[in-house]
């Protein structure tokens, strides 16, 4: 037994600077091994995104279906209105603040169902309009799109714009009105000299009172 523990020894002796080496060099790599394995990112499962899918509702609107008219006349806040384009006369009239005490609606068709770009009016009491408003679009030609000549208002100009007075009828009108007031109908022309019925029933389109 000291035989072997003296060889041993002598061994180590002898190459105890190998041996110091290579146990050098086994933990060094080790080291190096357990810093690179500790130092890396951990590397994850990749997972694939889910696809987008757009917000319900994002599309376009559709038509709204609108229209723009214009009320007038007598009514309590005349100008223009944006309604939906199902909605009738009496809508356009009541969006408007309704109608004035002095409002003629005999005239007015209120069911007549609005288009775009109308004109909505509403005649006073003892207005004449030029066409009737339930074949007219309820308003959408008034007496004012037709240029009528308003009797009491009109001067010796405008009045013979009216096909069929001249000058010197309308010197007539112009004399019997200072004479008598105001025109109270139309009928009434033929008061005047120069007008009889059947010249007056040509004319009543193109005038007013």
């Amino acid at each position: 037994m000291e035989q072997l523990l003296t060889q041993l020894k002598e061994s180590w002796e002898m190459h105890k600077t190998a041996w110091l080496i290579g146990l050098a060099l086994v933990l060094s790599g080790g080291g190096y091994w357990y810093h690179q394995t500790m130092s890396a990112p951990p590397v994850l499962p990749q997972r694939q995104s889910a696809p987008v899918k757009s917000a319900p509702g994002s599309a376009a609107p559709a038509n709204t279906g609108k229209v723009v008219v214009d009320v007038k006349g007598a009514v309590n806040h005349p100008g223009v209105y944006t309604l939906a384009k199902s909605q009738r006369v009496q809508e356009a009239i009541k969006a408007a603040g309704g109608q004035t005490p002095a409002a003629d609606m005999r005239q007015v068709n209120l069911a007549k169902q609005l288009v775009d770009q109308q004109v909505v009016y509403v005649p006073s009491q003892g207005e004449q309009v030029a066409t009737p408003l339930d074949s007219a679009g309820a308003g959408g030609e008034t007496a004012a799109d037709q240029e009528k000549i308003n009797l009491n208002q009109a001067t010796k100009e405008d009045l013979m714009k009216i096909s069929g007075i001249g000058d010197k009828k309308a010197d007539k009108i112009l004399a019997y009105r200072q004479s008598h007031g105001q025109f109270k109908t139309i009928e009434e022309l033929q008061n005047v000299d120069g007008f009889g019925e059947k010249t007056v029933a040509k004319l009543k389109d193109q005038l007013a009172v």
